[in-house]
């Protein structure tokens, strides 16, 4: 069964957005929850109302982003992406 989506408001809240990190694929919960433990709190505001908007998004077109499969056409989502990728580079 697939969690119910979560409004960007709710993800507010650190737990629940831990929780919203977990996803129903490995390649991207070794993405989204360490990213969350290590960088979650440096991003400024903004960068945080990204994040939690690309954690509403669905798992194929993530994996896809991420993967490089397919270019996400939202800009702000597509910084957000590289910005997690060159974490996990480092």
């Amino acid at each position: 069964m697939l969690p119910l989506k979560q409004s960007e408001e709710a993800l507010k809240d650190k737990r629940r957005l831990k929780w919203a990190c977990r996803r129903g694929m490995l390649e991207l919960d070794v993405l989204f929850e360490p990213f969350v433990d290590q960088a979650y709190d440096e991003l400024s505001e903004p960068q945080k109302a990204v994040f939690r908007r690309l954690i509403t998004c669905d798992d194929p077109d993530l994996f896809a982003w991420f993967m490089g499969h397919q270019k996400c056409p939202d800009a702000e989502l597509s910084e957000m992406i590289e910005l997690m990728l060159a974490r996990v580079k480092v």
